[in-house]
């Protein structure tokens, strides 16, 4: 993935939310951590993973998907907003977990450990987390890639349609 890319779009559409509402930065850190959790509960949702009381199916891949990639603006828009970016060259540590639950549990306690403590360290931890659960979910770099493109595209409408 082009990571470079990914966060210059992030500022961009950060900045534009900023001035479209007023925001000044003071204050905004714990509203952008708790919408991530939101946003990776509504992940979680869609993959059904743990509604063991449920016969009914995940939503389509492309649905997952585009929740995945919500996630995604919230974890750059964190890092931009800690002064972290990801550095890809540090390697994403290999995973036998395939159980999804288990990666989401994960994902949401290194959330909240970074929510509490933001450093570089846990930050590249919630990168790698978040990677690896794609990874669970089957998406490639590409389709992930591609998918923020059209999502940050749709993200600035909704800012011009008043969402």
């Amino acid at each position: 993935m082009n990571w470079n890319e990914l966060y210059e779009m992030q500022r961009k559409l950060d900045m534009y939310i900023e001035e479209n509402h007023s925001l000044v930065k003071e204050g905004i850190f714990p509203k952008k951590l708790l919408a991530l959790l939101v946003e990776l509960g509504e992940l979680a949702n869609e993959t059904r993973c743990f509604k063991f009381w449920s016969t009914k199916p995940p939503s389509q891949k492309q649905v997952i998907l585009e929740e995945y990639v919500d996630v995604l603006h919230f974890i750059l828009s964190l890092g931009l907003e800690a002064g972290f970016r990801y550095n890809p060259e540090k390697d994403v540590p290999q995973t036998t977990v395939k159980d999804p639950t288990s990666l989401f549990i994960n994902l949401f306690q290194i959330c909240t450990e970074f929510g509490t403590t933001p450093d570089i360290e846990k930050y590249h931890a919630m990168l790698h987390a978040y990677l690896k659960l794609g990874k669970a979910l089957d998406f490639q770099e590409e389709d992930i890639e591609s998918m923020y493109h059209k999502k940050n595209s749709t993200n600035y409408q909704r800012q011009d349609e008043g969402y």
